[in-house]
């Protein structure tokens, strides 16, 4: 198969925070971004906002954006990227009109974290070139982005978006089957639940094991993941602690107490001043400002190998 012709223009519908942070990474690769954001307000925050995020001055420059769908330089895009709420009423009709108005060899995408894109293309006589293009919070620092491929997603549709995603300097994986929150979030999430077990059965604080995930096994995962580590660890240790673990790890299928009850009392995290840990403006301020600069930095680390 040849290689796709390099991507030169894109549409981003919604310009939230994601949205904004991908229009980042497709500037950095040389691509021509429209932004369509309903809100004036954000409309009016984004130059703020993308000097603050840093990267290239020349490369911002080719970022635009407008209120109106009748704004976008429909006739030349070859990229839609869907970044609306994770909700598949709100999302279906999106896709609905991205399919209307792009050009039949555009490909049409979503971020979606978790809803299938078989889900959000139903019904669209382009299936064919719809496909999840999921990105991980700050979408312009985390390198790894998810190529995931619906029932009837053509492969040099696939193809074309993997290519199109090295261009913009990130890290794809194909994603062949488009099951609920695809590879990244399904190990984060089977991760949580046995975190959150550890804490209601009294075993260890939150605090502790945040610790123990950053400088224990998430420490080593810059350098292996998890079937690499094995390899290093040896496959015979592994197969006896999986004899010994496995079957006491947790398994409800259930949302834990631990996180319905912060949520029924409105402590969301960060945003609202409290979740797991308590903040105040100033910590909340320095805990962002911490968090990018150590991605950042393990990013410096993963780019040496390059």
């Amino acid at each position: 198969m040849p290689s796709p012709a390099p991507l030169t223009q894109s549409v981003i519908i919604g310009g939230g925070r994601m949205g904004a942070d991908i229009a980042l990474v497709l500037a950095r690769g040389g691509v021509r971004v429209f932004i369509l954001e309903s809100s004036a307000a954000r409309r009016a925050s984004l130059p703020a906002y993308f000097q603050q995020a840093g990267g290239d001055a020349k490369s911002r420059e080719l970022i635009t954006w407008g209120g109106n769908w009748d704004e976008a330089p429909w006739s030349a895009v070859e990229l839609a990227v869907e970044c609306v709420p994770e909700n598949l009423p709100a999302k279906q009709p999106v896709f609905a009109e991205l399919a209307r108005r792009c050009p039949r060899e555009a490909l049409i995408t979503s971020n979606s974290s978790s809803l299938p894109i078989s889900a959000i293309a139903e019904g669209q006589p382009t299936a064919d070139r719809m496909l999840g293009w999921h990105f991980f919070l700050p979408a312009n620092v985390v390198p790894l982005v998810e190529v995931i491929r619906g029932p009837q997603t053509a492969e040099k549709n696939v193809e074309r978006l993997l290519a199109w995603s090295l261009q913009c300097r990130l890290v794809p994986i194909r994603v062949e089957k488009d099951v609920p929150g695809f590879v990244a979030n399904r190990l984060q999430h089977a991760m949580a639940r046995e975190a959150y077990a550890l804490v209601e059965a009294g075993v260890a604080t939150a605090a502790d094991i945040d610790r123990a995930v950053r400088f224990g096994f998430g420490f080593r995962y810059l350098a292996a993941g998890p079937f690499l580590q094995r390899d290093h660890g040896g496959l015979d240790v592994h197969a006896a602690a999986i004899a010994a673990t496995f079957p006491t790890l947790a398994s409800q299928p259930e949302v834990p107490r631990l996180v319905t009850d912060l949520v029924a009392a409105g402590k969301l995290g960060l945003a609202t001043g409290e979740g797991f840990y308590r903040w105040t403006p100033e910590s909340t301020a320095a805990e962002r400002e911490r968090y990018r600069k150590v991605l950042e930095r393990a990013l410096a680390i993963l780019a040496a190998e390059a």
